[in-house]
């Protein structure tokens, strides 16, 4: 499926008070559209608009997002590298790319471009937003600034706000980009070095003890003393996110990842997630340790008209990419309830 590109020829005015002088926003588009079958996707950190291509199995006949029932649409994030506004973009007000001069960005900046391609695209309200991790970030800022706008509302291993652990990895994995001399130079590889660790870290994150214990164990050796597994898995995940993003972005969007807190101008978190009015489903991994259930137990608790489940895997945080089979089996009824 193509990409797509809208291009808002207006100042975008951030959070922050800083100014993008033009956006534009790159999506994706599977199904055809009919009055009320718009599902609308959110993205993780480092996923693009392709929800096929990131979120395995979900986008085909007898899934939940089937794209012969539902028109299924996502939008790349600002700030990311694939195709959105971000620090690889050219700066019309210098004609070279923003590289670190990139403005900070926050979550709601996000679900406030994703607002102007609804309204470029004419949709008015969806029959569900889903999200997932920094998505589920988005798609809660999306029923809170436009209440009518979700039918129904599925959060996925996410909170309500990035709380002091999370905040910490992220800044641990900033600071090792931070160590890279190149990073802050007008260059697109800049501070991959740092990056390429930056990604070792976070992986930890996204796994935990669980997953690497069942993945990465070493049954062929029993006398190894160099070479292990986990290690050259932590060199590969690293290398793999160099030849796919840039540092600038990441560095940005961990940034907006803290900046999460639905409470902010609200009167605080609760006061937030009880006026969300539409049917929730928040779904919780066990083995999660970037969000621990208790973050999803806190979403169901003061979201009025909200289920929790729980899906029982060893993949970590990153079980909502692989568990694809059981969140079928909990988001195909709800999503396709009347």
């Amino acid at each position: 499926m193509p990409v797509r590109y809208f291009t808002y020829d207006k100042p975008f005015e951030l959070e922050n008070g800083e100014v993008l002088p033009e956006l534009t926003i790159a999506y994706h588009v599977f199904g055809k559209m009919r009055k009320d079958n718009v599902v609308w996707v959110c993205h993780a950190l480092t996923a693009n608009s392709d929800v096929a291509d990131w979120w395995p199995h979900t986008v085909e006949a007898g899934r939940f997002l089937d794209p012969r029932r539902y028109c299924v649409i996502c939008a790349n994030i600002i700030g990311s590298h694939y195709g959105s506004t971000g620090p690889m973009s050219i700066n019309p007000k210098t004609g070279y790319p923003y590289y670190g001069s990139f403005p900070f960005i926050t979550v709601r900046d996000m679900v406030k471009a994703h607002f102007l391609l609804a309204d470029y695209l004419g949709i008015t309200s969806a029959h569900a937003v889903i999200g997932s991790s920094i998505g589920g970030f988005q798609a809660l800022e999306m029923v809170l600034t436009r209440p009518d706008f979700a039918g129904r509302l599925v959060l996925i291993a996410t909170a309500a706000r990035s709380q002091p652990w999370s905040i910490a990895l992220n800044e641990s994995q900033r600071m090792a980009i931070e160590t890279d001399e190149s990073f802050g130079l007008e260059s697109e590889n800049a501070g991959k070095k740092g990056m390429r660790v930056s990604r070792s870290i976070g992986l930890l994150s996204y796994r935990g003890s669980s997953a690497y214990n069942a993945t990465q164990q070493e049954n062929d050796n029993l006398y190894k003393i160099a070479g292990f597994r986990a290690t050259t898995y932590q060199q590969y995940q690293g290398d793999k996110l160099c030849r796919r993003f840039n540092a600038y972005s990441y560095y940005r969007l961990t940034q907006a990842f803290d900046s999460h807190n639905v409470g902010r101008y609200r009167g605080g978190v609760e006061s937030a997630l009880s006026s969300i009015g539409c049917p929730t489903m928040v779904v919780g991994i066990s083995s999660d340790i970037l969000f621990p259930v208790s973050e999803q137990v806190f979403l169901y608790k003061h979201i009025p008209d909200c289920q929790l489940r729980l899906i029982d895997s060893p993949f970590g945080h990153d079980g909502f990419l692989v568990e694809y089979d059981k969140l079928n089996a909990l988001l195909k009824p709800f999503i396709g309830a009347k």
